[in-house]
């Protein structure tokens, strides 16, 4: 069934509240957000037809290939590093979301513009139970969250000289540190949560994940890797600027970070990393670097941006393609291993599905993943709520700055739960 619509965001909190009373439901939106490899605007997927929790990217692809030619939507936790790499973590993990979990949903409804498409058993029942959701304005808020920090400002200062230790003898260029923000014993109303944060910080891999008590609450900006006929995309953040105060500012700000070394340092490391990833599943001398040091901006921030691309080897599985590149190098460091290797010291907590993906396989054979960062975890029957938050350290980083720039990304997430 495809429909055109008129009122786009009636609709869009109608959809969202009817996929609210399904067990699991995954909700991606672009917030407008122009995107050369977008296919849509906004997809939903509602209810399971068939479902995997697994730690094993072999036997996702078993479950995938038992599936072919349909929408899958899932999420891939850090943790799954460690089936990769000879790695482990002795952190504790307090949200819990499984390693790795897809499923194959009941209901698939696509935005384009504004032509809607419902593909689904039965369309028409479908489109007439969501038209007719009563839209309840809800309190996103039931209790005060009283927000604490694994890290305060002085143990993160000196964790931060530690990793530049590090740097200084050799044994990696550049890391990804990152700290847990968390709440104990609270309460909310995950998607009036979701809708809130959304509109603080509307951006472009945007998500809301509910998979059954375990909720993710996404306002990420950054694509991890997407794949678009025979050609595979990256997209790493790396190089973060406040907003200015108007536009003046704003746009000497934007200048600065187009300027800084340091910023272009930490790009570049990482866009490095991402050819080296990619050039496993690539064809031989097809990995350009379509955009380096891309300047993007967003309600809270200005980013650099770079866009790296290649031509996939033939007959090579998604799965095989993901994991040649996961975890994505923006999270992680150079060398990638020693630095995933040292944050797990450094770091008090498991990531999980922090410097996740979340994202979709869809029926031609494409896909696309996110990178979860600037995002809310919460765990609804243990009533846990944690965000982490993280930035590059080279050897030229200043701690108090890099502690500074942490608070300035989770700003939107704070004042949501202020």
């Amino acid at each position: 069934m495809i429909l055109t619509l008129t009122d786009l965001e009636s609709f869009k909190l109608k959809v969202q509240q009817w996929a609210s009373n399904f067990d699991v439901f995954c909700f991606l939106d672009s917030n407008d957000y122009p995107d050369t490899y977008s296919k849509f605007d906004f997809a939903i997927a509602v209810g399971i037809l068939e479902e995997i929790e697994t730690d094993s990217f072999e036997e996702l692809q078993i479950f995938k290939s038992t599936h072919p030619n349909k929408w899958i939507f899932g999420g891939f936790s850090y943790d799954l590093k460690n089936s990769i790499e000879p790695l482990s973590s002795e952190n504790e993990d307090f949200i819990k979301f499984p390693l790795a979990f897809f499923f194959v949903p009941k209901h698939v409804l696509i935005l384009k513009g504004n032509q809607l498409t419902i593909k689904s058993a039965n369309d028409a029942e479908v489109w007439k139970e969501i038209i007719n959701t009563t839209i309840v304005p809800s309190v996103y808020q039931q209790t005060s969250v009283d927000i604490k920090q694994r890290f305060d400002k002085e143990a993160y200062i000196n964790t931060v000289d530690q990793i530049i230790n590090q740097i200084s003898i050799g044994n990696i260029y550049e890391t990804n540190f990152c700290m847990e923000f968390y709440a104990e014993d609270v309460e909310i109303n995950p998607l009036a949560t979701y809708q809130q944060l959304n509109q603080q910080s509307p951006t472009p891999f945007s998500n809301y994940f509910k998979w059954y008590d375990k909720h993710i609450i996404s306002a990420t900006p950054e694509r991890f890797l997407a794949k678009r006929g025979e050609t595979l995309i990256s997209q790493p953040i790396k190089g973060t600027a406040k907003r200015g105060q108007n536009e003046t500012e704003d746009l000497q700000i934007i200048q600065q970070l187009k300027d800084s070394a340091k910023e272009q340092q930490e790009n570049v490391m990482i866009v490095d990393l991402v050819r080296n990833d990619l050039t496993k599943s690539a064809q031989e001398g097809s990995v350009k670097v379509e955009e380096l040091f891309g300047v993007y901006s967003f309600k809270q921030v200005h980013h650099l941006i770079s866009t790296v691309a290649c031509e996939q080897k033939p007959n090579l599985e998604s799965l095989t393609i993901i994991k040649n590149t996961f975890p994505m190098g923006s999270m992680t460091g150079a060398p990638k291993f020693k630095a995933m290797q040292l944050m797990e010291q450094f770091e008090a907590t498991k990531r999980g599905m922090y410097s996740g993906a979340v994202g979709y396989f869809s029926p031609d054979g494409d896909f696309d993943f996110n990178v979860i960062i600037r995002t809310i975890l919460y765990n609804e029957t243990e009533k846990y709520l944690s965000f982490q938050v993280g930035s590059a350290i080279t050897y030229y980083a200043i701690p108090e700055k890099e502690y500074e720039e942490c608070l300035l990304k989770v700003k939107a997430i704070l004042q949501v739960l202020s």
